[in-house]
């Protein structure tokens, strides 16, 4: 949607206002707020986070988030905050595109998010959830608040546009999308059709950009690109809302008096915002070698033990494969971290048949994984020229320290493939002790 306007920047301390002189002036919360405004802030992180890290954002609204009626707890058969009982396996797995809402049902993006997986407890602020969502409708006058972590949305087939208390967002395949832990947002549809795709939420602290060490200054995701909202506001304090409340995994619902997309101005450093995937700046070895995918991380939520992460955000973008003497595709590969991966669009390098867009795959921890047995014999023969991997196609991986425990709907619902690890069996010993 061309129309938005957007504030670039990464962590920044930023500012917008719909209407002229709507920013209180060197202050925070006057007695009385231009416009006859109330100020409130929301906090991402406690009081006392050093200020390097400390995030929040303060809003100049016509109504203040305290008011609306009662919690009410609603069923929730799809949404899982709480992994700690649920089945932990080293199998390896893959699932077929992931199912579309039925064409006769009306099903918008909260109905239809189901949680694939993940580790830890929304309670203990620590862990991750992977989610799909599959839907065909707007949220109307439905919004949603997520208290649980952030959300990282990865769509995968068609355009959401997200309000939030910031502004506008629109997203198509190819873009990202974070929602940060408490802010209200409504998805809608811009166009007719289906949508589906892919989230990880973090429960513990934030999304920000990997470090760049001997890489330099200038490189992967640039902090200029990232792409926040611009104040905008709807003066509707009538027209009853409907709250969603994602809460410790369970859902609450709760009635608003009017929309709570009513903020005129804001100001802070926690912010949503986009991020265009083309942007990325991928390097790659121009000698010898296949890389670590760790050189294709777009966005990083640590832990506290530096360099590992409760998630990497890592893409696998179009680029130049140049590498001599070298198997280019993913080596074979044991790992300490969870692997997670969706197919955005386009055939993945390492499974070209099988991987399809809209589907997904898990490796976890030390369950061995690679190249299947066609693509490891095409391409330890092929000519080590210069090759442009294909334009059309994205892919990209969740990779967790966390061990991904999986629900139910992933096990027994969502269409996995069955036939998966048969993908291995046509590998055979090459081994020769007479010829080295």
């Amino acid at each position: 949607m061309s129309d938005l306007k957007y504030v670039r920047g990464f962590a920044s301390e930023l500012s917008s206002e719909a209407l002229p002189g709507s920013l209180p002036k060197s202050q925070n919360n006057p007695k009385r707020c231009p416009y006859d405004l109330f100020a409130e802030q929301l906090s991402g992180t406690s009081f006392t986070t050093p200020r390097v890290h400390n995030q929040r954002i303060w809003f100049y609204r016509i109504m203040p988030s305290a008011k609306h009626g009662k919690y009410k707890r609603v069923a929730n058969e799809y949404i899982v905050g709480d992994f700690t009982n649920l089945v932990a396996t080293p199998e390896r797995f893959r699932w077929k595109p992931l199912p579309l809402p039925d064409a006769k049902e009306s099903v918008d993006f909260v109905q239809g998010l189901r949680t694939m997986g993940g580790a830890g407890s929304a309670a203990g602020k620590a862990g991750f959830a992977v989610h799909c969502y599959s839907c065909n409708s707007s949220m109307g006058k439905r919004v949603m608040c997520n208290s649980d972590g952030d959300f990282l949305i990865v769509p995968q087939l068609g355009s959401l546009m997200i309000k939030t208390e910031c502004g506008h967002i629109h997203i198509s395949p190819g873009e990202i999308a974070v929602i940060q832990r408490g802010f209200k947002f409504s998805v809608h549809l811009p166009t007719k059709g289906d949508r589906r795709g892919y989230i990880c939420e973090v429960f513990d602290g934030h999304f920000v950009l990997p470090d760049l060490g001997p890489i330099g200054a200038n490189g992967l995701a640039n902090p200029r690109d990232f792409l926040h909202p611009t104040a905008k506001y709807e003066n509707d304090t009538k027209t009853k809302h409907l709250l969603i409340h994602k809460f410790c995994g369970g859902m609450f619902e709760a009635e608003l008096p009017g929309s709570p997309f009513d903020v005129v101005a804001w100001h802070g450093n926690y912010i949503p915002y986009k991020y265009n995937l083309k942007d990325f700046v991928a390097v790659n070895s121009v000698t010898v070698d296949h890389m670590d995918p760790s050189i294709f991380t777009v966005l990083t939520c640590q832990t506290n033990s530096p360099g590992v992460a409760s998630c990497d955000f890592v893409i696998f973008p179009p680029r130049m494969a140049v590498q001599k003497n070298t198997f280019r595709p993913p080596y074979y590969h044991r790992n300490c971290m969870t692997e997670f991966m969706g197919n955005i669009k386009g055939q993945y390098d390492a499974k070209p048949d099988g991987f399809k867009p809209g589907g997904a795959s898990l490796h976890s921890c030390m369950a061995g994984h690679g190249p299947d047995a066609d693509t490891f014999e095409k391409c330890s023969k092929e000519k080590d020229d210069p090759v442009q991997m294909p334009e059309d196609s994205l892919a990209f991986m969740f990779e967790s320290t966390y061990i991904m425990r999986l629900t139910d709907w992933a096990l027994n619902k969502a269409p996995l493939d069955e036939d998966y690890i048969k993908c291995w069996d046509g590998l055979e010993s090459k081994f020769d002790p007479n010829k080295p």
